[in-house]
């Protein structure tokens, strides 16, 4: 009898363990996890929350997520991008690239707005298999940035991520940058403002926006618009900009000093850069136009600078 006992309670173990195991939480449910992006409250940045789907279609999928992004969460500090002062009249996809079209109420949002909102649809959408890219219009026209410039395709990686679970928080900036004047050989001060990412450095941001020239009349381009930024450090108060070789074909009629001084002044006008030294490609053994020696750290240089009267 008691071999029978313990023959008993090791089966009965057995069915206990064997059931548990068929009844666990932590298999897998059947369908996929999306991610949707909501803008907060404040206006400062983009917050995911998971969304779970059986839907594998990518037409059904797509209209799950738009439907989506359109409904108010659950939690209130939410706001759905797409249930704001305008209306997705349509869309279409075609080899990859999916173009939302709004009316014209899109562009009436405010610029910190609009980048919020753009990232956060791009980014539940691209999720999906088959869409690589997000254009939008609005009003049939495709939707440009608060400069005025054509934004494009954009993909995932149009958005860096932040640690955690929020992405790209949205600050409006000032910029103080140099540009030439009429004849290239005179720096015109300019203000440019505009809503960034706090992800990018600003002695990043000014060197990518002296690469991207300028945006009002009388003010013309001091570098090369090919030039590509390898890398923009400070340490201790000097700012090392290191280029590639296309900063070495200067823009036609402006002054090399000009150059110069344009990626200086606008960089030390930053709280925390007094000095710029410019390398090519890590390399400081250059002449720029055969009569300024990269080997120089330069320093502000406001006698270049034309005066306002």
């Amino acid at each position: 009898m008691r071999k029978v006992r313990i023959l008993s309670i090791y089966l009965l173990l057995f069915l206990l363990l064997l059931l548990t195991a068929c009844a666990s939480p932590e298999e897998s449910v059947p369908g996929d996890t999306y991610q949707i992006y909501y803008v907060n409250r404040e206006q400062t940045k983009v917050i995911n929350s998971d969304y779970h789907t059986e839907t594998k279609d990518t037409e059904d999928l797509l209209t799950e997520l738009l439907d989506q992004l359109a409904q108010l969460p659950v939690k209130l500090e939410y706001i759905p991008p797409l249930a704001g002062k305008f209306e997705l009249l349509g869309y279409s996809l075609d080899n990859g690239t999916l173009t939302l079209s709004f009316d014209e109420h899109y562009k009436e949002q405010s610029p910190i707005e609009e980048v919020l909102t753009r990232a956060a649809i791009v980014r539940t959408l691209t999720q999906i298999e088959g869409i690589d890219y997000v254009t939008m219009t609005a009003k049939e026209e495709p939707i440009t940035d608060n400069l005025g410039n054509v934004i494009g395709a954009m993909s995932q990686d149009t958005f860096i991520d932040n640690a955690g679970n929020e992405i790209n928080t949205y600050e409006q900036v000032k910029l103080r940058l140099y540009f030439a004047n009429e004849t290239g050989d005179k720096l015109i001060e300019t203000n440019r403002r505009g809503v960034y990412s706090s992800n990018i450095a600003m002695e990043k941001l000014v060197i990518e926006q002296l690469i991207k020239g300028p945006n009002a009349e009388d003010i013309y381009p001091t570098v090369n618009a090919n030039t590509k930024v390898i890398s923009v450090n400070v340490k201790d108060g000097t700012c090392y900009v290191n280029l590639d070789e296309n900063f070495l074909k200067q823009t036609t009629g402006v002054n090399a000093e000009v150059t110069i001084y344009s990626i200086t002044n606008s960089l030390v006008e930053l709280p925390n850069i007094n000095k710029v030294q410019i390398s090519i490609n890590g390399d400081t053994n250059y002449m720029f136009c055969e009569s300024i020696s990269l080997t120089n750290v330069f320093e502000r240089n406001l006698d270049i600078v034309e005066s306002v009267e």
